[in-house]
């Protein structure tokens, strides 16, 4: 499998250090990782590489879900968290079975971790027994209540982490943003989409070129992978939703970025 991605070293760091891949093969903008097992062999090129075809050279590996079968999910998922992985999706079964937690790489590629959760068949000299309607048990509502230590600072703003993976959020991280009258944030990309609820003020949001003014009340929705910029021309604040597993890229600068305040 080949995955096209901006830092090449990061996800190459991801994969050996939680996955027991080594480098089989690698120069700059390269590397060429294998388990030795019937895991499939991982390429690894830097986004941009002239190696690639012209049209794929602006590809990146996002929206990818690399989904390994395991046994004993449960010791493997108390492993990764115990190293610190980046466990995006803790451990879930669906109604069907299916058993899996989630990781994301540095470069937001998703690796799912997948177990099928085993059905008890009755024995042949056994009557089949009636079905009962399962009875399942609801999940419990949560409730998060934010402390100083979901608080990150930045020259630009001050962000108020609420749900996340962190905090027992499974998909979706939310979070608020303050910014004082004038503070402007820097030109980035997020890989996911967002979408903001200025609550208070004004902001100003630039997204691909078009510049809007946002006033309390009013909602706008970012797209992934486009570039975009907010300023405050008056003290405003904003409630910000994304999937959790989103990450970060400045122009000019190598890598992918993770949101603390959404992790």
């Amino acid at each position: 499998m080949s995955l096209t991605v901006a830092d090449v070293d990061a996800s190459r760091e991801f994969f050996c250090a939680h996955l027991g891949y080594q480098v089989a093969m690698a120069a700059d903008g390269f590397a060429s990782l294998t388990r030795g097992d019937a895991a499939a062999d991982i390429v690894l090129l830097r986004h941009g590489s002239e190696v690639l075809p012209p049209e794929q050279r602006d590809q990146r590996a996002t929206g990818l879900i690399f989904a390994l079968t395991v046994t004993g999910i449960e010791a493997e998922e108390r492993r990764l968290r115990e190293a610190g992985a980046p466990i995006t999706m803790p451990l879930r079964e669906e109604p069907w079975g299916e058993r899996l937690f989630q990781l994301t790489d540095p470069n937001g590629v998703v690796v799912q971790f997948v177990e099928w959760a085993a059905r008890d068949e009755p024995a042949a000299d056994e009557p089949a027994q009636s079905e009962e309607p399962a009875q399942r048990e609801e999940p419990a509502m949560l409730v998060i209540t934010p402390t100083a230590e979901n608080v990150t600072e930045s020259p630009n703003a001050r962000m108020t982490g609420l749900a996340a993976p962190s905090r027992g959020s499974a998909e979706l991280s939310t979070w608020t943003v303050a910014m004082e009258a004038g503070q402007t944030g820097p030109e980035h990309v997020i890989s996911r989409e967002q979408v903001w609820t200025v609550t208070a003020g004004v902001l100003d949001v630039t997204c691909a070129g078009r510049t809007e003014k946002i006033s309390a009340g009013q909602t706008f929705v970012l797209p992934p992978d486009v570039l975009r910029q907010v300023h405050a021309p008056q003290a405003a604040e904003a409630h910000v939703v994304m999937r959790a597993d989103g990450v970060a890229s400045v122009p000019g600068t190598e890598g992918t970025r993770v949101l603390p305040w959404a992790r």
